[in-house]
This record gives structure tokens, sequence and C-alpha cells, in this order.
């Protein structure tokens, strides 16, 4: 039936142009210049129809399941409850398009794209559209909207949603500044990680990274985080912090690429193995262990979440040569805390052992 009394919106005037989905209509969020987060339209003789959301950012991790919390109400109260539409979408980032995620009315449905089989309203009280998300992915972290839609009326609010994560800077094997944006995003993602925010670089410069090669980030600027001042990196008159060289061509420009990569499902561990290997052993070493070899940012996240401390030196999937350190002590390089890198050695030599994955 509801289908029914949605269909003659087509002949009324204005009706052209609203977006469609399997029966379902809603208004476009580029002409949405509500607010949101509590502040109500007149619904019907002083009615308000009011969102609720969080005001604080959710934090969770890769592969997780999370819930992003909507409510709505009335004030004042209505004594009957009311048919209502709601609408899930990700809102655009970094020039990034926006995603429509779930529409609903009453238990009709229907999620889109990379959310689909992913995402469910929970609708467990009376009024609560909150949204939950499972198995999430490097790319969920963002802001979503959740948008309460009663007749001609409608009110939402915004929910941010970030990932528990580490930032690491990535080198191309052939040397510094190799990487234009595209091929940052692609040796990012090889290695189980995404190019990083300014937000998840400057929280990582908060909390100690100091790097003065520039790297590429998710809006296309170019970036580095210093903590102590010197001489090769713009000098040591200028204070500690975040410098930029701001946005640059994404694909004639090079540099380095920050990653991001989140907290782990499964295991990282150094491969007890009586003897050393070439890359290519190391691989197969992995695999006859029921595992594989592990990619860089899978290392930096078991270093920084689960405390990944070892100085044998081992193979990484990119060719690279690497190991964390968590408590820094003598022969086993400097003094801070870290993942050490070899650099891309000879794939022949045989002076290294191998780091695996194994997920849970």
């Amino acid at each position: 039936m509801g289908l029914l009394l949605l269909v003659p919106l087509l002949l009324l005037p204005g009706s052209y142009g609203l977006p469609f989905y399997n029966g379902f209509y809603y208004s476009n969020s580029a002409n949405d210049q509500n607010p949101g987060n509590g502040h109500g339209k007149d619904l019907l003789n002083g009615v308000k129809l009011v969102v609720e959301t969080p005001e604080e950012t959710l934090f969770t991790y890769q592969g997780a399941s999370v819930i992003l919390p909507c409510r709505y109400h009335y004030e004042p109260a209505l004594g009957s409850p009311r048919r209502v539409r709601i609408k899930w979408w990700k809102l655009s980032e970094n020039g990034a398009p926006e995603k429509d995620v779930l529409v609903a009315i009453g238990v009709r449905h229907r999620s889109f794209g990379d959310y689909q089989g992913r995402v469910h309203l929970r609708q467990e009280k009376e009024h609560d559209v909150s949204l939950e998300i499972q198995d999430l992915r490097l790319e969920d972290y963002g802001r979503y909207r959740c948008e309460v839609i009663d007749g001609l009326e409608d009110e939402s609010g915004l929910v941010e949603l970030e990932l528990r994560g580490v930032v690491f800077p990535y080198q191309s094997p052939n040397g510094r500044y190799q990487l234009n944006f595209h091929e940052g995003q692609q040796v990012c993602a090889e290695q189980g990680a995404v190019v990083a925010s300014f937000e998840q670089l400057f929280r990582a410069w908060e909390e100690g990274l100091d790097w003065c090669n520039a790297g590429w980030l998710q809006d296309a600027t170019v970036q580095y985080p210093i903590m102590l001042p010197r001489q090769p990196c713009g000098g040591p008159g200028l204070a500690p912090g975040v410098r930029s060289y701001g946005p640059r061509h994404r694909r004639r420009h090079r540099y380095d690429v920050f990653c991001f990569a989140t907290a782990l499902k499964g295991r990282v561990y150094y491969l007890e193995h009586p003897e050393k290997l070439t890359l290519t052993e190391a691989k197969e070493a992995c695999q006859e262990d029921d595992a594989t070899i592990a990619k860089v940012g899978q290392l930096f996240a078991a270093w920084k979440f689960h405390g990944l401390d070892r100085c044998d030196a081992g193979w990484l999937a990119d060719g690279s040569v690497r190991y964390p350190v968590v408590h820094p002590h003598p022969n086993c390089g400097p003094p801070e805390p870290g993942v050490r890198s070899f650099g891309f050695p000879d794939p022949q030599s045989r002076l290294y052992g191998v780091y695996c994955y194994r997920q849970h």
C-alpha cells in the first residue's frame, strides 16, 4: 500500500528530480540546509520533530561492529505513532562522493553499495533508528547523517565515526619522492592501509611522530610532522608542528605518502625458523605455517596495539625488511620506540627472517 501512495508523487508539481530508490523518495542532501542534532522543525500545530545523535566522536577498529546512535521524538509528545521514513548516508570527505547507506519505511528497508549485507536499523525501542554497521572497513570512517522524514518535514543529526589506528610514512622501493597521489593510494592499500587524513596525521604528531620527508594525505595536500626542528627539516628556527606544502597536482607531483592502518583482528608474529630466508622462501614459510607474510600496515598495527616487540629483522610483503621495538634496549637501534626499517634489500639475500600474519 505504501508504494501505491508514493507513486502519485511523480505527478505533483516540484516532484521532478526527487531521488528514488526501490519505492523510497527522500530529499537531496545537497539542498539540506538543516544543521540537525536536536533542532526541530514545526511539524503540525506547533509540534516539532527532533532528532538526537551523540556529539562525541565514536571510536572503533577495523573488522568490528559498531552502532551509530540516532533517536527521534516529538515536542510535545504525540498520542499516536506516525509513519516516518529513515535515511542514513555518509557525507563526502576530501572530494570523495557522498554515499547512500540505508533507507527505510517501517520494516521495509534497502541498503546500498558496499554497505549491503553489513548494515541494519536497530529499532529495538520506539523512535530508535540507530544504524549498526558490521565488519567495519578502513574506508568506513567519517561522518554519517541520520535523517527522519515525516510527511513534508525532515530533521537530521550527524554521527562521526573514527577508527583507532596508526599513521606510518611509506617510501617507494625506488627511493624518496617517487609516488604521485594515485600511486600513494595504491601502495597504502597494498599494505593493508589507506592514505591518512590530516586529522590522523595531526593526532600522530601529537603522539610524537617526527618525520622529515613530505608525504601525500587524503585531501591531496603534502605535509610532514616535526617534533624536533632541525636544519634539513625547514630549519631550527621554526616551531614544531605539521608542515604543509599545500595542495599538489595528483599526477604530476611526486612525494612519499602517509598511510593509516587500524587495529587487527588477527595476529602478527616473527616466525621461528631454523635458517634465514630469501623473500620467496619467507612467503612460502608463512604459507606452510597456515599464515601469510605480513604487510607493513599489519606490522605497525601489531606494534601499536598488540605490543609486538622483537629485535629480529624480518621480511614483509612489499619486499622491505623491518622490526618492531616497544621497549628500546642496547643493540636494537635508536633509543625511541618504533618500527625500524632496513629498506628494500636484495630479495635473494638470506640475512633475514620473516613476519607472518594469521587471522583469528
